[in-house]
């Protein structure tokens, strides 16, 4: 998940779990602010380890490194710790009004948390028993980057500060809704920029809807009487409901395509369903065979809530993207450390190879990290390039 979602999650739950109040309201530094902003300190913090990167010329760092200790269970209690600490310090030397050290450290302990939970349901995958394990669960519920997921942690939160103030809450519905009816369009733009377009029905919906939220709470001032915490605490609970129903249709999905394998009678080495933006209908079904991978797109609307199995053909539609038969290229390839971490990382890798002149040139691309623009390079293609005698010329990412 962004680290941007990642602190909005975190806020959310400081406000609806813990009481705590807005980040930024006209009063000190009291116990309710240090509540929010110390679960939402403590979402954010896991994604530090990127500043590591900055200060290495290692290119792998981000499979080796990025989500293992700082997101790990076992190292969450000496992190939580540490922050309340720093937190303590902060406060006596400001002179604030702050919670006791076990409840900073309660604090922060839930926004890691947070962090770890949500960064499990994607597909990237994270080291959640580091230092002790380095593997990478991945639960493939939630794309890394889910607008609407982010929305319904965010919206909530604004209605909260917009109708907590009845004198000034007709002219922030205002701002608010005036901020957000660009938003649909935008989204759509970007979307389709990347290859994942979105319909001008669902963008007249979101519009509609974003004047129904932020306007019609104003209608006869009954937005006033919803609570501060009503409204966070209904904002947490759509978003788990969110997460539930992505879960259901990964279970669908996943379904699907073990269906799609016991028809074509495909030898399996790995298997699983994954989110394509931008809904929860949309996923992207893989499997790793011997000699490549399969690969089948599938649009839940079709067959979702129906307790039948959609229709054979539109299971056995697939692509299949074979590996390259073994030359002493690929083989040599295979060998270099730094393909043995591409290939650690890698849940569906697909091996290629070709000749450009007299260099030889292999390359291994995770399916995983779908490409939604057919012109364009895939993602995550590591790629190692030969001299006529087999010596290693260069090796590194793909750049698009």
């Amino acid at each position: 998940m962004d680290t941007i979602t990642h602190g909005i999650a975190g806020a959310l739950i400081g406000k609806a779990v813990f009481d705590g109040n807005d980040l930024f309201p006209p009063v000190d530094m009291n116990h309710r602010r240090f509540a929010t902003w110390a679960v939402m300190l403590g979402a954010i913090f896991p994604d530090s380890d990127i500043f590591r990167d900055i200060f290495s010329s290692d290119q792998l760092l981000m499979l080796t490194w990025h989500r293992s200790v700082t997101h790990s269970l076992l190292m969450l209690p000496l992190w939580s710790v540490l922050l309340a600490l720093a937190s303590e310090a902060l406060a006596r030397w400001r002179k604030w009004d702050a919670p006791s050290f076990a409840r900073l450290t309660a604090y922060y302990a839930v926004g890691i948390l947070s962090h770890i939970l949500l960064d499990l349901v994607t597909t990237f995958g994270i080291m959640i028993w580091s230092p002790l394990a380095w593997s990478r669960p991945a639960w493939d519920i939630l794309f890394i980057i889910d607008f609407t997921f982010t929305g319904l942690l965010l919206i909530p939160q604004l209605l909260a500060w917009v109708y907590e103030d009845p004198d000034h809450a007709r002219r922030r519905a205002t701002i608010m809704w005036a901020i957000f009816t660009p938003a649909p369009f935008l989204i759509s733009r970007l979307a389709l920029i990347v290859g994942a377009p979105t319909s001008n029905d669902a963008v007249l919906v979101a519009t509609i809807l974003f004047a129904v939220l932020f306007l019609l709470p104003a209608f006869r001032g009954w937005g006033l009487r919803v609570p501060y915490k009503a409204w966070n605490r209904a904002g947490l609970t759509l978003a788990i409901a969110y997460m539930l129903a992505a879960a259901w249709a990964h279970h669908a999905a996943l379904d699907r395509i073990r269906q799609f394998v016991a028809r074509e009678n495909v030898p399996v080495e790995n298997i699983g369903a994954l989110p394509l933006p931008p809904s929860l209908w949309r996923w992207d079904g893989l499997v790793r065979s011997a000699r490549g991978v399969y690969e089948v797109r599938m649009d839940l609307s079709d067959g979702l809530l129906r307790s039948s199995a959609p229709p054979d053909s539109s299971l056995l539609e697939h692509t299949f993207y074979p590996d390259a038969f073994p030359n002493s290229f690929i083989d040599e390839a295979r060998r270099l450390p730094e393909v043995q971490k591409v290939l650690w990382f890698s849940r569906f890798p697909v091996t290629r190879f070709r000749k450009e002149g007299p260099e030889a040139i292999v390359e291994f691309t995770d399916l995983r990290f779908v490409q939604l623009r057919r012109d364009r390079p895939a993602s995550f293609t590591y790629q190692v390039r030969f001299a006529p005698d087999g010596a290693v010329l260069s090796q590194g990412w793909l750049r698009r």
